[in-house]
C-alpha cells in the first residue's frame, strides 16, 4: 500500500540507474565526455534547462529537460554523474549516461539567455517524465549539498569534491564527508468523527493551511517525532502513526516521510494549541468542509507530499484553487 502512494508522488518518481560503482573512477568524466551517448542537465541558480518547443521529438509541449550533449556545454562549475536512464519511452536509449552541471551566470547566459527556458522543480514536478522528475530532484539535491557543505566540519579547510560528485574530501585532514538527506515526518492528523487537522504557517498568508510536519530529531525513530512534533505544534496527543510512504524535497535537503496519526482517545479535539511561532492557527475540516473550502482557502501544491495525502483522504483529486500551483 505504502509503495502504491509513493509511485504517485511526483518527486518520489525515476527512472535512473545510479549506477553507483561507477562513481570511484577518477577518470569517469573524461570517459563520458568522449561518449556519444553521454547527455547533460544543464542547471543555474536551482533550475534546469528545458528543451524547446522545436526540440521536442513528439512534436508536444510536455516539458522536458534539455539533454544536451558535452560538447554544447558551456565550462561549468561543477559535474556530478546521476547514472544511467533506464526510461523506454524517450528518444535516449536505455543505457544512456546522464551528468548534470552547475554552470555559473555568464555561461547559463551564454548557452540560453531566455530566462524563460529556465524551470524549477516546484514548476515542473507533476509535468516531468518519471527519468526527468528524478533526474531532476537528484541534481537538485546534490548541488544544494554541495552548496552547503563546501568546507570540512572537523578542521574548516576547504574541500574538494571527489568520487563523481559524491563525496567532498578534506585535503588537510583526509576526512570524507557524504551528501546528507534531513528527515521530515508530516502528518495528516485525525479525529473521531474523521475530520483532519490543518495548520497554518506563520510565514505563509492567513488562508494557507497544510499538514503538520517537524524534523526528526537525533536519537529519535520517525514514529516517536510523529508524536513529539503534533504535541510540539498542536497541544494534541497523538496515537498509532502509520507509515503511507515518502518523497524527497530538495528545497533545500528534506526527506519528508507522510504518516496518519489518530488524536488520542483522551484529548478533546477542542483543544487546539498553536505554537504560536511556527503554527499560527489550527482548523479541523471534514471532507465536505475541504471540497467547500477550495475556493477560499490555499491548499498544498500539487507537488508536494500534503498534497497526495490529502488527496487519499478526500478519495478524489482537489480542485485546483487559489495559488494551487505552490509547493
Amino acid at each position: 500500500m505504502s509503495f502504491a502512494f509513493t509511485t504517485r508522488l511526483p518527486l518520489s518518481r525515476h527512472a535512473v540507474d545510479r549506477d553507483h560503482s561507477a562513481r570511484a573512477n577518477p577518470e569517469l568524466f573524461d570517459a563520458l565526455w568522449a561518449d556519444a551517448r553521454t547527455r547533460v542537465v544543464a542547471l543555474w541558480n536551482g533550475k534546469a534547462l528545458i528543451a524547446g518547443r522545436g526540440e521536442h521529438e513528439s512534436g508536444d509541449d510536455v516539458p522536458r529537460l534539455a539533454l544536451l550533449a558535452p560538447d554544447r556545454l558551456p565550462p561549468s562549475e561543477l559535474r556530478i554523474y546521476l547514472g544511467l536512464s533506464l526510461d523506454d519511452s524517450s528518444a535516449e536509449p536505455v543505457g544512456t549516461p546522464l551528468v548534470a552541471a552547475q554552470l555559473g551566470d555568464d555561461a547559463a547566459r551564454a548557452l540560453e539567455p531566455d530566462e524563460s527556458r529556465w524551470a524549477s522543480l516546484r514548476e515542473l514536478a507533476t509535468s516531468l517524465s518519471d527519468r526527468d522528475a528524478g533526474a531532476f530532484a537528484e541534481a537538485l539535491g546534490l548541488l544544494n549539498w554541495h552548496k552547503s557543505h563546501t568546507h570540512c566540519p572537523r578542521c574548516g579547510t576547504a574541500s574538494t569534491v571527489e568520487d563523481s560528485g559524491w563525496t567532498r574530501r578534506c585535503p588537510t585532514c583526509g576526512s570524507q564527508v557524504f551528501p546528507r538527506t534531513d528527515p521530515a515526518v508530516i502528518v495528516l492528523i485525525t479525529d473521531s468523527a474523521d475530520r483532519i487537522l490543518l495548520g497554518s504557517n506563520a510565514m505563509w498568508e492567513n488562508n494557507r493551511y497544510s499538514l503538520l510536519a517537524g524534523f526528526v530529531e537525533p536519537g529519535e525513530s520517525l514514529e516517536a517525532a510523529v508524536i513529539r512534533e503534533m504535541f510540539e505544534e498542536t497541544g494534541l496527543r497523538v496515537t498509532d502513526p502509520v507509515f503511507m510512504g515518502s518523497q524527497p524535497w530538495p528545497f533545500p535537503a528534506s526527506l519528508m516521510c507522510g504518516f496518519t496519526a489518530r488524536l488520542d482517545d483522551g484529548q478533546h479535539a477542542d483543544g487546539l494549541l498553536p505554537d504560536g511561532e511556527e503554527i499560527l492557527e489550527l482548523r479541523w475540516f471534514s471532507r465536505d468542509e475541504l471540497r467547500a473550502s477550495t475556493g477560499t482557502v490555499v491548499l498544498p501544491g500539487p507537488s508536494s507530499i500534503a498534497r497526495g495525502m490529502l488527496e487519499q483522504w478526500l478519495g478524489e483529486p482537489i480542485a485546483p484553487g487559489p495559488d494551487w500551483v505552490r509547493g
